[in-house]
């Protein structure tokens, strides 16, 4: 998928920011205009922007390595949540779990544990166990699988974090510069882009824009994936190939080998029948 046009992001509205009261000085860069009281995005930066984001996570999934998406407001759960799911990348939509970062050997004994729990119900454990042990269990899965279900495959931590609303998802933001994570991130004018490692200057409120600039990204994303799939393949052939090419190498050196040993063993035998019959003439 080609990066979107100005018109497409101008028909999304992604340029529209928030009222200048509430502006964030640190945007300032990245600000046209203003109009009515409500501050203009400058698209062209966005477009450049956007497309600089694109190749980042492109590489990245080029590498294999896997891209957090985080999203918590109304708007953007789904849409989030389904790009997110296309291209096989964990994502969190509800409530982010604190420490989910910086304490992540905590979220993945969680994480374990409801996947414990899905074994017991399946080799007959379950069954044993009191109706109210099974409710309470029940339950817990139920809670674990709304906080932690969509990061259930994210064995260790994330390469990048992709975030729709960095003022919302402060905490996120801020786990992830303490660990060094990149952050690419929707910042509309109300936000500080400064904590963000891959600023998009866009607005992050309405649910088109925000489907516009992930969908992007995840196409990006896509592709890398495919390029990470073609690469593995070749690789594993090149394997398979030197492999099978080292058998018959070595079959061949043994042949040589032979070759060369036979004609010295025969000159050597006939140098021996020589020395005999010389000796026997004598």
């Amino acid at each position: 998928m080609a990066n979107p046009t100005f018109d497409q992001l101008l028909e999304a509205g992604c340029h529209f920011g928030h009222l200048k009261r509430k502006w964030n000085p640190a945007m300032a860069p990245y600000i046209f205009m203003e109009r009515n009281g409500i501050h203009i995005i400058d698209l062209y930066k966005t477009e450049a922007k956007l497309a600089e984001a694109a190749n980042v996570l492109r590489g990245m999934a080029k590498q294999g390595k896997k891209i957090l998406f985080v999203a918590t407001k109304k708007q953007a759960k789904q849409v989030i949540a389904d790009l997110a799911a296309s291209v096989g990348m964990p994502y969190v939509i509800e409530r982010w779990p604190g420490g989910m970062l910086t304490n992540f050997p905590t979220i993945r004994k969680a994480v374990r544990k409801m996947t414990t729990i899905d074994k017991m119900s399946k080799d007959g454990t379950f069954d044993n166990l009191s109706k109210r042990e099974r409710l309470q269990i029940t339950r817990q899965r139920a809670k674990l699988e709304k906080t932690l279900g969509s990061i259930a495959d994210l064995n260790r931590l994330p390469a990048a974090l992709f975030v729709v609303d960095v003022l919302k998802e402060r905490i996120a933001v801020a786990e992830a510069n303490r660990l060094g994570i990149p952050v690419i991130g929707m910042v509309d004018t109300n936000s500080d882009p400064n904590t963000v490692d891959y600023v998009i200057p866009a607005n992050d409120d309405a649910s088109k824009s925000i489907e516009l600039i992930a969908g992007t990204l995840t196409a990006a994303i896509a592709e890398g994936l495919q390029e990470h799939k073609i690469e593995k393949a070749d690789s594993e052939a090149a394997e398979a190939q030197a492999s099978e090419g080292a058998a018959p190498r070595r079959e061949r050196r043994r042949v040589r080998r032979n070759e060369t040993a036979e004609p010295a063993a025969e000159a050597a035998e006939v140098v021996e029948e020589t020395v005999a019959e010389e000796t026997a003439a004598e």
